[in-house]
Parts: structure tokens; sequence; C-alpha cells
């Protein structure tokens, strides 16, 4: 278990005043760019009622966090994001598939996502599956297209993603999810490793992509490394209390499902208090590890950290 130190929780208290909307101002201009290459990318081709089905579940309003992160963490280094683009768009496509299938009867059987009908209710199972398989393919297109980046960095950036979203990470995680067994005195490793699995990987995955695109070094990415394994076990606490306390309007989705399923999820350990309180402590680290990267500008990384914790939907 991670313990909030005195210097973390300073780093914390430092931060933790900043201003939502002002954070929503530095990052407006990003997340403008994301959607606009994302409609581009999802223009119909051949079997048009796929791509409606795509573009449905891709263009819904969503917080596009991990291709900020990508973004966010080439611009950090110093770098034109412009170049980041494609990867930080094709992380969205395998994130969007990703949520059409959870959605689907077999796996979390929800029919709201983002306040609308989930895929599979507005367009049937069938095809709800297809796009999202496509949205994963497709994603893979857009990252291997010839002159995307420098061989070597699109070689890294290719095996990156691949890694977090496949057997060695979110679809690893979502089967020891749904089916993998935790021992009473191991049920706080075994549900980070779920976490880590199901949800870090793709932000972990989003920031070393920006890292790799923004010419890191060895040092930095240990240090950006660190920082996004933290924020996705404190992005992911949060989101297992959300379930639990907020509503259909405010998280757009059915409420109290992990409840439901009976779920194994941090406030299920521990509660929701103790499991408040560590979300501040992985925050507190990921903090931290942004101090220890050599990075003249964090600011924004700290804040999208502070925002993705603090939030209420």
């Amino acid at each position: 278990m991670y313990n909030e130190t005195a210097t973390q929780a300073q780093l914390l208290n430092k931060h933790i005043m900043n201003e939502t909307l002002t954070f929503r101002s530095q990052i407006q201009s990003l997340q403008t760019r994301v959607d606009a290459a994302l409609q581009a990318y999802l223009q119909p081709r051949v079997a048009p009622q796929l791509w409606e089905a795509m573009a449905y579940s891709v263009l819904n309003g969503g917080k596009r966090i991990r291709p900020l992160l990508v973004l966010l963490t080439c611009e950090a280094l110093g770098q034109d994001a412009q170049p980041a683009l494609p990867a930080a768009c094709a992380l969205e496509l395998i994130h969007s598939y990703s949520l059409i299938h959870d959605d689907l009867p077999a796996l979390d059987n929800d029919d709201w996502r983002r306040g609308q009908p989930s895929n599979h209710a507005r367009f049937g199972e069938a095809l709800a599956i297809l796009s999202g398989d496509a949205l994963s393919s497709y994603a893979f297109e857009i990252l291997s297209l010839p002159g995307l980046l420098p061989a070597e960095t699109q070689l890294q950036v290719l095996h990156e993603i691949a890694l977090a979203s496949g057997p060695s990470g979110m679809c690893a995680g979502q089967v020891l999810d749904m089916f993998g067994e935790i021992a009473e005195s191991e049920k706080l490793q075994a549900i980070a490793q779920i976490y880590q699995l199901k949800t870090g990987r793709l932000i972990r995955a989003a920031v070393r992509c920006g890292a790799w695109i923004g010419g890191a070094n060895e040092s930095q990415m240990v240090a950006l490394t660190r920082y996004a394994e933290a924020l996705g076990l404190a992005f992911q606490i949060q989101d297992d209390i959300l379930d639990l306390t907020g509503s259909l309007d405010t998280l757009g989705k059915t409420p109290q499902k992990d409840l439901q399923q009976a779920k194994r999820t941090w406030p299920w350990a521990v509660g929701l208090d103790a499991a408040s309180q560590q979300a501040r402590q992985y925050l507190a680290e990921a903090l931290e590890a942004l101090q220890t990267a050599q990075i003249k500008e964090t600011q924004t990384l700290e804040a999208m950290a502070l925002y993705l914790v603090e939030r209420q939907a």
C-alpha cells in the first residue's frame, strides 16, 4: 500500500487550489484539435452504417483524457503536439471500442453511455460488436501509416499501444475483473492489478507515447511513467467512488453498476472514505514524479492529474 509522505502532501496542497475552469481553458484548444481530427478520421466509407456506429461512440462528448495526455506530455517536453495527434486519436478509438464492448449485455450490460443510449442499445448487439472491432483495427491502421513519425519512434508507439490494449493490458484486466478470484489477504493487490491493466495501461501508454514523440530521455521517461502509473490508479479509484455516489445525470451512465454486479473495487475493499484518501495519495505520488522529471513545463500535466482525481463526473 502506498502511503502519502509529508513532501507529497505539500505538493498536493500546493496544487489542489487550481480551478477546473482554468484548466479547461488551457486545454480547450487541444480538445478542439482532437475532436476535429477524430471527425476527419471517421468520415463514412464503404458500409456507411458501420461508420455511423463507430462515429456515434467516438464523437459523443468524451473527455478525451488519453489523447490529451499524449499531447500534453509532448508539449511538456517542449515539442509541437501536432505530430502526436494521430497517436492521440488512435488511443481514443481504442478507448471507445473498449466502452462499446464493456456496455454489451455479456459484460457490464449498460444501456447508457455519456448520457446517450449505449452503442448496442442504439444499433443492436451485432453492429456494436463489429463497430468496436473496427475501431480497434482502425487505430492500428492509423498508427502504421507510412511516414507518420520517424521509423524508430513509430515502432515504439505501435508497440506501446499494442501492449496496453491487448492480452498484456486492457483485455487481461477485463478478464481478471470478470473472472479473477481474489483472496481476502491480498484483495488490494489483486484490485490494483486489475486497475493497472484494465485502465492504467492505456493511461500509461498515452503518457509514454507523448514522451516517445516528444523525445524524452531515459530519466524523463522513467519519471513520466511513474506519473502515469500513479495517475491510472488514482483515476480508477475515483471512478469507482463516483459509480457509488453519482447519478445518471452527472455520470452519463447507470450509477451503482459495480454494486449491482458485486464488482471487487477499492471502495468495496476499504470503504468510501479510505478509498478517497488513497486516491489522493496516488495523486500526490503522480505530482511528485513530475517534480523529478527535469521538465520545465509540467503545470498542465499537474492540472490534468488534479482534474482527473477531483472530478465529480
